[in-house]
């Protein structure tokens, strides 16, 4: 009955048209979001390409997101009709890049300090919602330093879970090249933000560097954050211990109700997921910490994305952050949120 449900689910799914980003002038009220963007996908599909082959090549382009005046936290208006920044996330200016150096000297020249955000989507992701939920997560959480979509081969279809496990590891050298990029000089950092699948990539991604014994690499990495990790925490630990000193702080966001790595549990043998563990028990004696978000969920995108998604999520969130750049014990080794999350080492 559940691989009916299943099976179900996915051809829905499967058959609804995505939304893909669309140019509009822009409004003076609106808040433009510069996103950077480093594709492994062809600029001129934005949208799904299940059963397409891999491009086998890195592009480079900026994108003006317009984030309109009536925009609630944690969400993205797609347009519902004619685009309209008054009302909707929009493009309103791009820019290609024909060279990583033109892209890398952009991005840099944004920087207030020597640091660059760095987010990692995950399954079943288009470039466009990659490029709206970057956009989405900058303005809501007033981050100032500039941010790179890394945006990997994803087929941008609930079809091609298999497809986009595959597609991770044919990402890896990719990604590791741009980090490497932005870290060039002495001073560089990165902070990495992943989201589901995305985070499997990043945890691939440093291991490989620890492998290859690349420390210059690993410590130029300030902090991870990984969202509703789709990742066997059996595997995770096995990471973990082959990454060795890991970047401090390293945050995993669980939301006990996720909806969508149920999903993938199923798919993967009925065992949880690492954005779904109750218990700090799987992630004993390893340096990272855990934050449930369970309590603040709102049912937006299968609780999939809490802490982006649930404007409680994000208030409370955005304190805890404020708290840790003034130099406040912020975050506990496992907590479990309510809207007044409790404060201590």
């Amino acid at each position: 009955m559940r691989l009916f449900l299943f099976a179900c689910f996915v051809g829905l799914t499967a058959c609804a048209p995505r939304e893909a980003a669309q140019y509009a002038a822009p409004v003076p009220e609106a808040q433009i979001e510069q996103v950077y963007v480093a594709t492994q996908k062809a600029l001129d599909n934005n949208g799904q390409t299940f059963g397409e082959r891999r491009t086998g090549e890195m592009n480079y382009f900026r994108a003006a997101v317009s984030v309109p005046p009536t925009h609630e936290p944690g969400r993205i208006e797609w347009p519902d009709g004619p685009p309209d920044a008054a009302t909707d996330f929009v493009v309103t200016e791009t820019e290609i890049y024909e060279t990583p150096n033109q892209f890398l000297r952009d991005v840099k020249s944004k920087r207030s300090g020597a640091e660059t955000q760095v987010f990692v989507h995950g399954f079943n992701a288009t470039l466009s919602d990659g490029m709206y939920r970057t956009a989405q997560m900058h303005a809501d959480f007033g981050r100032e330093v500039p941010t790179v979509l890394f945006s990997w081969a994803s087929a941008g279809d609930p079809r091609g879970y298999i497809y986009d496990r595959d597609s991770v590891l044919y990402a890896r050298d990719d990604l590791e090249d741009l980090l490497k990029q932005l870290t060039q000089g002495p001073n560089d950092r990165v902070v990495l933000i992943a989201h589901s699948m995305g985070s499997q990539l990043v945890m691939e991604v440093m291991r490989q560097a620890a492998l290859r014994g690349d420390r210059t690499l690993l410590n130029r990495i300030n902090a991870v954050v990984l969202m509703s990790p789709d990742i066997d925490p059996d595997v995770f630990r096995r990471q973990a211990e082959a990454i060795g000193d890991m970047p401090d702080p390293f945050l995993i966001f669980v939301s006990r109700q996720d909806r969508a790595l149920g999903l993938a549990s199923f798919i993967t043998g009925r065992k949880p997921r690492l954005g779904v563990i109750n218990s700090p028990d799987a992630v004993a004696d390893l340096p990272v910490r855990v934050i449930d978000f369970t309590a603040l969920a709102n049912g937006e995108g299968l609780d999939h994305a809490v802490a982006t998604t649930s404007p409680a999520a994000i208030s409370v969130l955005r304190g805890m952050m404020s708290q840790a750049s003034a130099g406040q014990p912020a975050f506990q080794r496992y907590m479990v949120l309510t809207t007044s999350p409790p404060i201590g080492p």
